[in-house]
């Protein structure tokens, strides 16, 4: 079995924000991206935790992140909220972002958040998870490189356009949802090329259009829609709203986030409810109605990562000692 080092949370994070520092990140950015990325770690998405970090630590070296970027919020309009990223990481514009937003939420009802200009995203139930905390619905799109083939098309045209969903309340009474709209994330393609291990069917195809089960060859090749045609509408509907609403590089036109010195200036949309507003009884209402599905055997997403984290909080979390030494190399 390898080796591994355990961490609390506080000890992720100053691991994490020491890193970020060290190779030339402000303060700033150094928090906000070790706080997006111990969460997702803590919730069991260890792909886009620190394993994840090593693309961001990686991308502040080599020019595709300004580390020490401090993006720009505007209001256009009551319910709007722009922020250009310029160049630098999404999470650190949706803090900077982040009390406003829910203050027109909570004033309008609704509140639209659009980012251009970032680094990839990262987790995207994370924002989603933070602004169902703060009381509000939230649904939210991201683009980035196109690494996405819709069915017949043999070159990526679109990035895996994820699309996350949350819902106030404990485990037991609400809803977070965070799926690709490709048959599975790159970063498992990645992880799975890593470990040796075989993609199931339907999951990509190698440079030459055919369909793979070597993870080595899908990662020169292209990942493939869930669902073919359906998958591909969902995605083309994701790219006009984090592409296209923001002002974001479509995914066509986005540098790779991987190798040279250009952000892929990624696209993040998102819209915050309050729901009180419609329903003052929302709350109650869906704790009864997810209840009665539970009961008849429905998977209710979000339970178990909320489990994960609760465990991370009282118990830590464990790290491979060879991705440790690898972040404290870089």
């Amino acid at each position: 079995m390898a080796e591994t080092q355990r961490f609390t949370l506080d000890e992720g994070l100053s691991f994490a924000r020491n890193a970020c520092l060290a190779v030339g990140a402000s303060e700033p950015v150094a928090t906000s991206l070790a706080e997006s990325i111990v969460s997702a770690e803590a919730c069991g998405q260890s792909a886009l935790g620190f394993r994840h970090l090593v693309d961001y630590l990686q991308s502040i070296v080599e020019g595709r992140i300004d580390g020490k970027a401090e993006p720009v919020v505007s209001f256009p309009a009551p319910a709007l909220v722009e922020v250009d990223a310029r160049g630098g990481i999404a999470q650190l514009g949706f803090d900077r972002a982040f009390p406003e937003l829910c203050r027109r939420a909570k004033t309008c009802g609704v509140a639209i958040f659009a980012q251009r200009n970032s680094y990839a995203t990262g987790e995207l139930g994370y924002y989603v998870r933070r602004l169902a905390a703060a009381d509000l619905v939230a649904l939210a799109m991201s683009n980035g490189p196109a690494l996405m083939a819709p069915p017949g098309v043999k070159r990526a045209v679109y990035s895996t356009n994820p699309l996350a969903f949350a819902t106030p309340g404990d485990p037991h009474s609400s809803v977070t949802l965070d799926q690709a709209s490709s048959a599975t994330a790159f970063v498992n393609i990645r992880d799975a090329a890593e470990r040796g291990a075989p993609l199931p069917e339907g999951w990509a195809v190698d440079a030459d259009g055919e369909p793979t089960l070597d993870p080595a060859r899908a990662l020169s090749g292209t990942l493939l829609t869930f669902g073919g045609s359906r998958g591909a509408n969902i995605a083309l509907m994701i790219e006009v709203m984090a592409a296209g609403m923001t002002g974001a590089n479509w995914s066509l036109d986005s540098p790779d986030f991987l190798s040279g010195d250009r952000t892929p200036g990624a696209g993040l949309f998102l819209i915050a409810l309050a729901p009180q507003f419609l329903d003052p009884g929302f709350g109650p209402r869906l704790q009864e109605h997810l209840r009665r599905l539970a009961a008849l055997g429905v998977h209710i997403p979000g339970r178990s990562k909320a489990e994960s984290a609760a465990l991370a909080a009282s118990q830590g979390f464990s790290l491979p000692l060879s991705l440790v030494r690898r972040i404290e190399a870089l």
